[in-house]
């Protein structure tokens, strides 16, 4: 079973959840816990099976077998509409005929708080989310993306949720609003206390965003852990790859050491794993260096500058170690001074690296 955040009680469980469609199970015997105030993202490649787990736990779908408990009580079979849950889907579902104060208001009114309470909530929502309040009457349409994002937040929240689910809400926004938009959802979550679980192709969102990450593949949850856990100590050259730019060398263990056959040499790594005969050795970009001479560091390997990329404050190298193709990140400060076609050493640090299944 995996972890929860230290010093919190779950809110929600999942117990061997397993959803199938015919013979293909797109859910597959998931055991998790998510913790009360907790924001949760869970990533994954297109087809990994996330928003079928989703749809399960929004009451959208039933779980073939397994269990969802919320506070310790049993909710597989209770409809969305009687959960204590609210989603903000990715097309954000708000009525275009309605204005921002209407749209925010939807729940209360369906519960029948009076308008006067309805319209005290709704503006301190948006207040909250730095929605102008001269905006309580203006038509939804007429807002910007962004601010769109905001309302269909507040209507969430209006709700009163014990848990907000978030369906990719942002991938349709520019690259701009979007960092906006991560920083300012971290933000709500801290001054919310709510608990967030956040459906996301993006890396890069997860990372920004969450207390934890759980990575599927396939129907499973492949690993779980903070960003930084994820980051740097992935338990597989899957998880490895999809967070974020990364070196991955084939290797083999015996009783030489650890050998890369592909490039024809030994390598120095972390202890190997009990068991392990073969797979890979992954070094982040920012964890490799230029080197004056061997010697300098734990590996090292001759090439040639390939390519560079600038990437605001950093820079990427191409290095070309036979036919593998390595990459080296610096700080724009730190940049490498010499020119493409260069030849070069390049290496890293044992500790720096590590040894990885498929």
């Amino acid at each position: 079973m995996t972890g929860i955040m230290t010093g919190r009680s779950p809110i929600l469980q999942l117990r061997n959840l397993t959803k199938t469609f015919g013979s293909f199970a797109a859910v597959n015997s998931i055991d998790l816990d998510i913790a009360e105030g907790e924001f949760f993202t869970i990533v994954g490649p297109s087809g990994s099976g996330k928003t079928t787990l989703l749809r399960m736990l929004t009451g959208m779908e039933f779980a073939s077998s397994g269990d969802i408990l919320l506070r310790g009580e049993r909710i597989n079979d209770l409809p969305a509409n009687k959960r204590p849950t609210c989603m903000v889907f990715q097309s954000l579902a708000l009525f275009p005929h309605r204005t921002v104060g209407q749209n925010i208001e939807f729940s209360m009114k369906i519960k029948g708080i009076d308008p006067a309470r309805r319209k005290a909530r709704a503006l301190e929502l948006m207040a909250q989310l730095r929605l102008p309040e001269n905006y309580y009457a203006k038509n939804v349409t007429k807002c910007s993306g962004g601010e769109r994002q905001r309302v269909a937040l507040a209507r969430a929240l209006a709700y009163e949720p014990d848990i907000l689910f978030f369906d990719e809400p942002l991938s349709a926004i520019d690259y701009k609003l979007r960092k906006t938009l991560e920083k300012e959802l971290k933000d709500i979550h801290r001054e919310t206390g709510k608990t967030f679980i956040y459906i996301t192709h993006s890396l890069e969102e997860a990372m920004v965003m969450s207390d934890r990450i759980g990575v599927m593949r396939a129907g499973r949850l492949v690993q779980v852990g903070t960003p930084q856990e994820i980051y740097t100590a992935p338990k597989t050259k899957f998880v490895s790859e999809f967070i974020g730019d990364v070196n991955i060398i084939a290797v083999s263990v015996n009783g030489s050491g650890v050998t890369a056959p592909t490039l024809g040499v030994g390598l120095k790594s972390p202890p190997a794993p009990a068991g392990f005969a073969a797979g890979h050795l992954v070094v982040r970009p920012e964890s490799l260096r230029f080197l004056e001479h061997a010697g300098e560091a734990d590996n090292a390997l001759s090439g040639r500058v390939y390519n560079e990329y600038v990437l605001g404050s950093r820079i990427q190298y191409q290095v070309r170690v036979g036919e593998q193709v390595f990459i080296v990140e610096k700080l724009r400060q730190q940049a490498f001074a010499g020119k493409l076609d260069d030849n070069v050493l390049i290496g890293w640090d044992a500790k720096d690296s590590i040894l990885v299944t498929d």
